[in-house]
């Protein structure tokens, strides 16, 4: 059986690996930290470590189908986004709830809105849907996802809070406007225009990974511990 080997010159292999390793790290990182935070904050933290644990594992087999095979790993990648850009969403209600008192509607409707998101994309991505079509449903969710955390009642609420808490739900909430471009814009630019190769778009992808996964539980981490007094847990 021939072993196809990395390449010195694929630097969007090179990613593949650096980046499964980095959400290998961190998910040892939050599970070994997780009680070391006030209780309140834990849930978020274990779904921290769930999505780069999850991503790890998947991103073990899109590197090996892409050193492989030279192509996109889609499937691989929907089924990973299908399961931890759910967790990640509803971390926004979590790190609301570690503080006060919230409704359950914002995590029903977080979640929702990141379903319609994801199963357009990928309905018209994989041939199943009329591309366009695809495009304009995943379009629908990102937007009702951003209008929840803007202006919405996650929004509302967000807006009430204070110190480091109100300043991690803000650097969240840009991650999702801004970390996650990149996929409608790879949707756009590689399947309707056919204007960007899939070496371009599957190192973007897989440096909006780092931000959008790594980088959002970073940050979530670094307010849970700042807000844990010294010696308590």
């Amino acid at each position: 059986m021939k072993t196809t080997l990395l390449q010195s010159s694929d630097l969007t292999g090179i990613t593949f690996w650096l980046i499964s390793m980095a959400l290998l790290a961190t998910t040892v990182f939050f599970f070994i930290e997780r009680n070391s935070v006030k209780a309140s904050w834990r849930t978020s933290i274990t779904l921290s470590g769930l999505v780069t644990g999850i991503a790890f594992v998947h991103y073990m087999y899109m590197r090996e189908v892409w050193v492989s095979t030279g192509t996109s790993p889609t499937v691989f990648r929907y089924i990973d986004w299908l399961l931890t850009v759910p967790l990640l969403m509803v971390e926004f209600y979590f790190i609301l709830s570690a503080v006060k008192k919230v409704s359950t509607g914002i995590f029903w409707r977080l979640l929702l809105g990141t379903l319609v998101m994801l199963i357009g994309g990928y309905l018209g991505e994989a041939g199943y849907m009329n591309i366009n079509a695809g495009f304009i449903i995943g379009m629908a969710g990102w937007i009702f996802i951003l209008y929840e955390v803007f202006s919405g009642e996650a929004g509302r609420e967000a807006a009430r809070l204070s110190g480091p808490a109100k300043e991690c739900f803000e650097f969240c909430k840009w991650i999702v406007t801004i970390g996650w471009s990149v996929y409608p814009l790879g949707y756009l630019f590689g399947y309707m225009t056919g204007s960007a190769n899939e070496v371009t778009l599957n190192l973007i992808y897989n440096l909006a990974d780092f931000i959008n996964k790594i980088l959002f539980g970073l940050v979530i981490y670094k307010t849970a511990a700042s807000l844990t007094p010294a010696g308590s847990k």
